[in-house]
């Protein structure tokens, strides 16, 4: 026998941060719910505004509070399945700390509006190579324990954080993929089309493969420990395993239904995302039916009552999402609250509860003693699940009065609600309820932390954990006599791991591949030109600021969104647009076809204060764009050279004439804005003012709104142009 020491201390680490930065997540998606309701709480601060906040929410719930929850609940089932300590202190310390500085990092840029735009994806490119890094740091560290380990068989829990390293690894890198124009500022070297199609190949299969699979895998560690009961099915964990790998990679085109991505694609993901119903509801099943024989327990025990609830919530958000994949339903749903609804099942029922009931079984465990309050524990579960039923609920319902309303015609033929205000003024009820679900959920939060401060400073202190196991003797690589594949498979971590990367390479590369390579899925478009200077520099401003999370640029085929927004969107409109602009909400209108349907000084006045121009409008003004200081326009050559690079047809003589073009251009908006008397006289006034200051004053031709102004007057207007010819 062989004694060693199980490293409790990685993972009390990784507890600690899940803790943290849960509570820092969910303070700011309870910031977020509330800028709904007072749209001009942060009014002038620039990094306290919804659409650099909301990268910052997601980013700091998946990765931070459910990422390291991930990292805690592996680190003490591997070590403990395996038989072994983890392959390398250094290497565990590495990925904690590595894994913390990047979520500072993310924390500081995405408020100061460094963000790719892509959902779930924002960081830049210098971050993106740093959670490269460390998560091969992660994968040398599992695998390094894997095959120094003391028990022979692979349990099914390691099938799935083998399957999450290759898998995750394989989407961050490919979606990633980009070409630097400066230390935080890249283009992603996919436009339009191409770059949508990548970007949810990702989007779904980073909920498939980071909030899903690894989770999975607790599932089938703590509920049979919680519990004291075997996996009701071995035989179905494998029918869940290797089908759920396989479908889910190709799932992704289900959230670009009725866009410009090309059918076959569509078809494609709607075939695999119903198919994905069995398997993910094999893993329900028998995570749910493990506690057979153990129900009098989840009466009584805290930790019980989070596990069913959690996995009840992974059934419910995986019946849902195949459901929301048939293309009746998508057309009701998408771009609605529905989908917040159904986001939010999943993180705060599934990952949510099972982090939390995983904490409150492990800490117990490490520190020798009992929690300090079961009571609270339960209190913890209850006003959680409301938290969850308030928050989801109103939102469902918001979804579908959004929908309805949009869609609905007057007998003249006319739509009922033209102007999108009507929608926004009447889910506003909802909101507030939304509102409230998250502070009871939040409430939960930080009763678990005082009950767990509590239990840390009763109990022992968390010390690494004496164990022995015999070291595992050599066998046969081949195949025992009577030795059937799987089992044999169990044994042998490089193959299984090969097997599952083939799995989930195989949907990728076949709806990826094509949308690339075969010209014809991307009719390109004659009157579609590229953006001029002063437009990709509005352009990346709209990035900046983060519009694409309340605006959408997809016009769908349906009668209420060509009546209300214009021609439908064509896949050859997008080829020059690194990266993408579709969005997935609509909290206000499409903006595809937004171009010249007001004048520049609505759009001035509508950015200084929304409300003056759209009379109950949630949308925040964006005063700081309106600051007496100049457009950096340093890097104007650069992004236009990466552009040329990416196969954007700008010439070397517009790449040098570029400032210049950027003076003319802009000048023109200025003049524009001189029409209105209005804004003449504050424009003097501002003029006085800085001199009486002693301020050198910034021509308005020279701020950022105007260029902002620039690139929304020319959404949609090249289109417009070639229709208008025809008629």
């Amino acid at each position: 026998m062989q004694q060693f020491y199980y490293d409790n201390k990685i993972v009390k680490k990784f507890i600690y941060a899940t803790i943290v930065f849960g509570i820092v997540g969910m303070t700011v998606g309870l910031l977020l719910a509330t800028l709904f309701l007072f749209p001009n709480l942060t009014d002038g601060v620039s990094w306290l505004s919804f659409g650099r906040l909301r990268p910052l929410h997601t980013n700091a719930v998946i990765f931070a509070f459910v990422g390291n929850a991930m990292f805690a609940g592996v680190y003490y089932s591997l070590q403990r399945l395996l038989k072994a300590r983890m392959f390398s202190d250094f290497l565990s310390n590495l990925n904690f700390w590595g894994w913390q500085l990047i979520i500072v990092a993310a924390a500081i840029s995405l408020p100061m509006g460094y963000s790719s735009s892509k959902e779930y994806a924002e960081l830049e490119w210098p971050i993106d190579i740093a959670i490269a890094l460390i998560w091969v740091v992660f994968g040398i560290n599992m695998i390094g324990t894997i095959l120094k380990r003391r028990e022979r068989h692979l349990y099914v829990a390691i099938w799935f954080y083998l399957a999450t390293f290759v898998t995750v690894a394989v989407l961050h890198i490919f979606n990633s993929l980009a070409i630097p124009v400066s230390p935080m500022k890249s283009y992603s070297v996919y436009a339009g089309v191409q770059d949508a199609l990548v970007q949810w190949w990702y989007g779904h299969n980073a909920v498939a493969f980071f909030l899903t699979t690894p989770y999975l895998g607790l599932m089938y560690y703590f509920v049979p420990k919680a519990a004291n009961r075997p996996v009701y099915s071995y035989r179905l964990s494998i029918v869940h395993f290797w089908s759920l790998i396989f479908l889910y990679i190709w799932a992704g085109p289900h959230h670009l239904l009725y866009s410009a991505l090309p059918n076959w694609a569509q078809n494609l993901g709607v075939v695999f995302s119903i198919m994905l119903l069995a398997p993910s509801w094999g893993g329900m099943i028998n995570g749910l039916l493990t506690l057979r024989g153990a129900w009098d327990k989840v009466r009584v025990d805290p930790v019980l009552k989070f596990f069913v609830v959690a996995i009840t919530g992974y059934g419910m958000a995986t019946f849902e999402g195949p459901m929301l994949s048939l293309k009746n339903v998508n057309a009701i749903a998408h771009f609605t609250d529905w989908i917040i609804a159904h986001v939010h099942v999943g993180a705060l029922a599934w990952n949510g509860f099972m982090a939390f009931g995983m904490i409150y079984w492990l800490i117990p465990r490490m520190t020798k003693g009992p929690l300090f309050s079961l009571k609270l524990a339960n209190f913890h579960f209850w006003i959680g699940t409301l938290g969850i039923i308030l928050y989801t609920i109103p939102m469902y319902v918001a979804g579908f009065l959004q929908a309805s309303m949009w869609k609905q015609f007057n007998p003249d033929g006319t739509l009922t609600y033209g102007n999108f205000l009507e929608t926004v003024t009447q889910i506003m009820p909802m909101y507030w309820m939304r509102a409230i679900g998250g502070t009871l959920y939040i409430i939960g939060m930080f009763v678990l932390t005082y009950n767990i401060v509590m239990t840390v400073r009763a109990n022992a202190r968390i010390e690494d954990e004496l164990a022995e196991a015999p070291e595992l003797q050599k066998i046969s690589s081949s195949r025992i006599k009577g030795e059937k594949f799987h089992p044999w498979l169990e044994r042998k971590p490089i193959q299984l791991t090969i097997l599952a990367t083939i799995a989930i390479l195989i949907g990728g590369v076949i709806q990826i591949v094509p949308t690339i390579m075969v010209k014809s899925n991307i009719p390109t478009i004659a009157s579609v030109k590229p953006y001029t200077p002063l437009e990709l520099e509005g352009r990346d401003l709209y990035i900046r600021e983060g519009c694409v999370g309340c605006h959408s640029q997809m016009v769908r085929p349906f009668r209420s969104e060509v009546e209300r927004y214009g021609p439908q969107s064509k896949a050859g409109e997008f080829v020059y647009d690194h990266p993408f602009l579709w969005g997935s909400k609509r909290t206000g209108p499409d903006l595809l076809r937004v171009g010249g349907k007001y004048n520049d000084n609505w759009h001035f006045n509508h950015m200084w204060s929304p409300q003056s121009t759209s009379a109950g409008s949630i949308m925040p003004g964006y005063k700081w764009l309106f600051d007496n200081s100049a457009l950096d326009i340093s890097d104007i050559e650069g992004k236009m050279k990466v552009m040329q690079t990416l196969g954007v047809p700008y010439t070397d003589a517009e790449v040098a004439n570029a400032k210049n073009a950027i003076k003319e251009q802009s000048q023109k908006i200025e003049d524009n804005l001189h029409a209105d008397p209005d804004f003449v006289k504050s424009y003097e006034d501002s003029k006085k003012k800085a001199a009486a200051r002693g301020e050198e004053f910034v021509p308005m031709h020279q701020r950022e709104i105007v260029a902002l102004i620039a690139y929304i007057q020319r959404l949609g207007t090249d289109i417009k142009v070639k229709d208008n010819a025809k008629n």
